[in-house]
């Protein structure tokens, strides 16, 4: 059974929110991170890991943990979620990289939804029509979703620009199988960003975001609407940095230099 009030009580609110009000929450709560693949911990999949690592130890996660955990409180408020895998475009125009990020189809009753809680680089804060759509603006921060042939494409701005995040085949939900194997891939390969890389971001309710990385040298940075600041971080910087910005906390340095959570 899914501890519905436990995962309410993480991310702040009471009996029986709405979509918007679960996801906005959602999103501002829980940090996303991939904390155990950067130190070799394959992740779980399976509900009641989530539960114990993202609601109960106040932990994060990447796109598989964050919108699993939102399916599983959704239907549990009744709602029906189907899960698609989508591309990321970002950062690479005209690579075709695999399918490793995930989405989720929500019927709430009152319409049909493209959920989204893990995406790294500035997920949405509340979810967004199912299907093409004219732009919508959330904390300063604009999306829209376009189709390109058969796929949905997510875009936001940057630089008054439309650029693409990810896209994804809208007539093909996937099985769960799917989402494990994509997961077993991008948690444990050696040339995976997510085994190879470090990365922590939070966003809040005012469009603030934060993001602690190594993925083009280690820095924090601080993105708004309106603009950017970028600031170098030493390796033992990190796990206070983990607790003081992000709230996750008990992390420190092994001697190799990658982070070990004490038991």
């Amino acid at each position: 059974m899914f501890d519905l009030d436990a995962y309410l009580e993480r991310i702040g609110l009471g009996p029986r929110p709405g979509l918007a009000e679960v996801h906005r929450a959602h999103c501002t709560s829980i940090p996303f991170e991939n904390l155990d693949p950067h130190r070799g911990v394959p992740v779980s999949l399976a509900v009641e890991d989530l539960e114990e690592k993202i609601v109960r130890r106040g932990r994060g996660g990447y796109c598989f943990e964050q919108n699993l955990l939102l399916k599983a409180a959704l239907e549990a408020l009744g709602a029906e979620v189907e899960l698609y895998l989508a591309r990321v475009r970002y950062g690479a125009p005209g690579v075709i990289r695999p399918r490793s990020h995930l989405v989720l189809r929500v019927a709430d009753g009152d319409g049909i939804w493209h959920a989204d809680v893990g995406f790294g680089h500035g997920t949405p804060l509340e979810p967004l029509p199912f299907g093409p759509g004219p732009a919508r603006e959330q904390s300063g921060w604009r999306y829209r979703v376009v189709a390109d042939g058969p796929e949905l494409v997510l875009q936001t701005v940057e630089g008054g620009e439309w650029v693409d995040l990810y896209g994804f085949l809208s007539e093909h939900p996937v099985p769960p199988i799917d989402v494990e194997t994509i997961n077993w891939w991008t948690c444990t390969h050696p040339t995976s960003p997510f085994v190879t890389g470090l990365i922590v971001s939070r966003q809040d309710d005012d469009g603030v975001r934060i993001t602690l990385s190594d993925w083009d040298g280690l820095s924090l940075r601080e993105a708004t609407p309106r603009g950017r600041t970028f600031t170098p971080v030493e390796c033992r910087e990190v796990p206070e940095l983990l607790a003081s910005r992000f709230g996750i906390v008990g992390f420190a340095l092994a001697e190799d230099g990658r982070l070990r959570l004490p038991a």
